[in-house]
């Protein structure tokens, strides 16, 4: 049975049971603050588990993509040392929403594993919690393990911990026990000696969990108590893989149908067999894992980056790229080869990946030909390094400067230092890696209070298309305690007019004020599990009052215009520059817009001049909004309209037109584009392969920059001596800047010519070859010139000079190649070494290197020594 069979039989299975079949939500959490990621198929519907929202289908299932770098068993520098652990995966799932409990859960579960997937029941083992001693005195999940007495032996039915068998969403919210699923792959005649029982658990390839089965229950308060939910809930998940891995009779995820097409292409571009040796084969599925992770996060709009997100992406990618290069000799770009595969493989299950394989292929060649090189950086901060150290041992916080610096891998910088014959001071490392992760730790720390409930209710509604102030009441609220923004009370309102950040543009600011004038001022506006939080530095005295809701009109404006200048500014560039261009991602704040779109190649003068044109002409157009709320997205996209990639949308949506402009959207806009006033882009650029940034301003912040720029214009004017044409006058300077640029050449050339002469009256005899040594006033180029000059006119020339111009210190060796070869003298060596006198480091070929440094008072010690390498 195929991958594609196996994920059609599940869904269809579920679908019999009345279950609606639901899309796999984004891999890149877009709408919730506590995630990166979606580690679980529960998280786009976490509002239905914590009483937010209502769902409209009680049975649910669908194939969920996740991705996990860290927690339980999902530690990435893990991943690919064994045969079923993977980053990004695919979760089978059905859930119920105050529907049917664990009698269907169990008895549904068993049914589709023996009965639709014909899985050996005397393979299957089933675990059920056994209650707690600690502070929640829970009792045993008797009423599971019933249920599994009708289907299995009691032998076969384990009792679990708490660690195994108590599922929790975090430290808060709802929770309950579980029930996992495992079986035992092995063959007979390893079952004969040792029953699967004993392995359950306990992290053998061969006996895994392939489905956990949660009973959601109680929830969780913040001072640790355990409540009964109002309404009881399943959540299960299935890994797909090692679904596939069982059904299609292989003992490795890494050997079906869903990983071989890759790791083919891996052996066909490295040329090492799967098999053939543990390194090579932990190389290959780390790379075939990490293509999938990268390929799909790019897809849903994540690009690799410096910062959250954006850095766990780029950290799988070049933990493949690592793999490669040193584990199966890979030294140029191979990663973006295999998105091919992977989008036959799995492009018809997920279209995303065949929409955006292109783009997907671009950003990865780039990543991987940055990476290399500041792999060749590392070496070369490597051996600057070795040459400082005493002893065989290197430091484990100078590893750690390598890796958290550049990126260098710790692994393969264990392996070159071994081939040299160090070893690591592995405890210094973890120690400074540990401090690392304790500072990330503490400043992302969390406290959240318990929510304080004051009235009863569901969603809030939002009056902010047609409001900016309303008569309110705060619902709920809680107490949330962060490194970064100290205390802060999050509000729950009844009904709001103030937008929460979401679809690239910012939350809304403003206050709330009592009949009596008291003025509370709400710092953001933010929305979390599809819930609008109104954050505020003091927690309003009176809570069950009515209160003024004002939104601070001229932020709001600003961003509004700015907002739909966006919307103009992605129509003028498809018209500009071609079909091709698709928004990437879009920042919208009440100073300026941003503007990420796929583009090959920079724009030009003229490009750029044509959208300002054709944006500016739509704003003297003075276009009316028209706005459609509620409408089915089918409707929507009929008429035309732009769907983000990456975005999940509802079956009804709202769009936004300006004339011929229509796009689906949540946002806030003018009502005429006259509002927008005037329009400028201020820089346009890459931010990776094929994609361009576009950063713009409107209205007063034009006004703004056209002042600032005449006051600039009015200094120039007076540097000129108040020239009436400041562009002639400017031109005449960089005329005689190039005239006196020559004539300065002229006078270097010289001035060499004269130091060239003196220090060959210098050289002398030490050793049986030509040494001179000396600090000059020369630049680094004018320095390699003379010793390139001198080195013609002397044979067997030892030559090593230094510079403090400038304020920074530059050593230069120069050695003969025939003396080089000869003496098996090594001038990058040489500098490297003598950097430590001049507090810096270097060096590149063994007849000529150059050193620099900070402390150019060190150059005569560093002159004096050198002569220690002829003896």
């Amino acid at each position: 049975m195929t991958s594609s069979e196996i994920r059609h039989q599940f869904l269809t299975f579920f679908k019999d049971k009345n279950h609606r079949i639901v899309p796999s939500a984004p891999m890149v959490m877009k709408d919730d603050p506590t995630l990166l990621f979606t580690n679980a198929g529960m998280n786009q519907f976490k509002e239905f588990f914590l009483g937010i929202s209502t769902p409209e289908f009680r049975r649910v299932a669908d194939s969920q993509k996740c991705l996990r770098v860290s927690g339980k068993h999902n530690d990435l520098e893990e991943v690919g040392k064994d045969t079923y652990h993977h980053t990004m995966f695919e979760m089978l799932g059905n859930w119920s929403f105050g529907d049917y409990f664990k009698q269907e859960t169990i008895t549904w579960a068993w049914e589709f594993l023996t009965g639709v997937c014909g899985i050996d029941p005397e393979r299957l083992y089933a675990t059920v919690f056994e209650g707690s001693s600690d502070g929640d005195a829970l009792e045993k999940d008797q009423e599971a393990y019933d249920i599994w007495k009708d289907l299995l032996p009691e032998e076969r039915i384990l009792m679990g911990s708490k660690k195994d068998n108590f599922w929790e969403m975090g430290a808060q919210g709802p929770c309950g026990p579980c029930s996992e699923i495992h079986i035992d792959i092995r063959s007979e005649s390893e079952r004969l000696k040792v029953p699967g029982a004993d392995l359950v658990n306990k992290d053998h390839p061969q006996v895994v969990e392939i489905w956990n089965l949660v009973f959601m229950q109680f929830n969780r308060k913040a001072g640790g108590a355990l409540e009964p939910l109002p309404e009881r809930h399943i959540d299960t998940g299935m890994g797909f893989e090692r679904l596939c891995m069982v059904l299609q009779g292989v003992k490795s995820t890494y050997d079906t149908d869903v990983f071989t097409p890759l790791t083919s292409a891996i052996e066909l571009i490295s040329k090492y067999l799967y098999g053939q040796s543990s390194e090579s084969d932990v190389a290959i599925r780390v790379i075939a894992d990490h293509i999938r992770a990268v390929s799909f996060a790019i897809a849903d709009g994540q690009l690799p980056g410096n910062t959250g997100a954006g850095y766990v992406i780029r950290r799988i990618l070049r933990r493949a790229i690592r793999y490669g290069f040193t584990f199966l000799k890979i030294k140029e770009p191979f990663m973006h080869y295999l998105v091919k595969v992977l989008v036959r493989t799995m492009g018809d299950a997920y279209p995303e990946l065949a929409e955006q394989q292109q783009l997907i292929e671009n950003v990865i060649r780039e990543e991987e030909l940055s990476f290399l090189k500041t792999l060749e950086q590392g070496l070369s901060r490597l051996e600057q390094i070795l040459s400082g150290t005493k002893g065989k041992t290197v430091d484990g916080e100078k590893a750690f400067e390598l890796y958290d610096t550049f990126g260098f891998p710790i692994d393969l910088t264990s392996l070159i230092l071994s081939e040299r014959g160090y070893s690591l001071d592995e405890a210094g490392f973890d120690k400074a890696m540990q401090a690392q992760k304790t500072r990330s730790k503490t400043a992302s720390e969390v406290s959240r209070e318990d929510w304080v409930v004051l009235e009863s209710g569901e969603t809030t509604e939002f009056l902010g298309y047609d409001e900016l102030q309303a008569d309110i009441r705060i619902r709920k609220y809680r107490r949330v305690d962060t490194k970064k923004d100290g205390v802060l009370y999050q509000l729950v309102f009844d009904r709001t007019p103030f937008y929460p950040e979401g679809g690239g543009q910012v939350g809304d600011k403003g206050y709330l004020k009592t009949d009596d004038g008291e003025v509370f001022y709400i710092e953001d506006t933010r929305k979390e599990n599809n819930e609008i939080l109104h954050l505020t530095k003091t927690l309003p005295r009176a809570l069950e009052v009515t209160y003024k809701g004002v939104v601070d009109e001229v932020q709001r404006m600003r961003t509004a215009r700015n907002h739909s200048a966006t919307h103009l500014l992605h129509q003028g560039l498809r018209l500009v520059l071609g079909d091709h261009v698709e928004q990437k991602g879009s920042a919208v704040h009440s100073k300026y817009l941003r503007f990420d779109f796929s583009h090959f190649g920079k724009m030009t003068e003229e490009e750029l001049w044509q959208v300002e044109q054709f944006v500016n002409g739509r704003i003297r157009e003075r276009i009316p909004l028209e706005e459609q709320r509620e409408i089915p997205l089918q409707q929507a996209m009929d008429e035309g309209a732009i769907a983000l990639f990456g975005e999940k949308y509802g079956n009804t949506v709202r769009t936004v037109r300006f004339g011929k402009s229509i796009e689906l959207c949540g946002g806030t806009h003018v009502g005429n584009t006259a509002e927008i006033w005037h329009f400028k882009i201020v820089s346009e650029g890459a931010i990776a392969a094929g994609i361009r940034r576009i950063e713009a301003i409107t209205s007063d912040a034009v006004q703004a920059y056209y002042n600032k720029n005449d006051q600039t214009l009015e200094q120039i004017k007076g540097l000129l001596k108040n020239s009436g044409d400041p562009v002639s006058a400017v031109s005449n300077l960089q005329d005689e800047n190039t005239a006196l640029k020559k004539e300065l050449e002229v006078l270097i050339r010289e001035k060499s010519r004269f130091i060239r002469e003196e220090l060959k009256g210098r050289i002398k005899k030490v050793h049986g070859l030509n040494f001179l040594t000396g600090q000059v006033d020369l630049d680094p180029a004018d320095i390699k010139d003379l010793a390139f000059h001198l080195g013609s006119e002397f044979d067997n020339l030892f030559l090593l000079l230094g510079s403090g111009r400038g304020g920074k210190a530059v050593l230069s060796c120069y050695i003969s190649k025939d003396l080089s070869k000869a003496r098996d003298l090594d001038a990058g060596k040489i500098v490297r070494e003598l950097g430590k006198y001049i507090q810096g480091g270097g060096g590149v070929q063994p007849f000529f290197a150059t050193a620099g440094g900070k402390n150019p008072s060190g150059i005569p010690k560093a002159l004096e020594a050198v002569e220690e390498y002829l003896k």
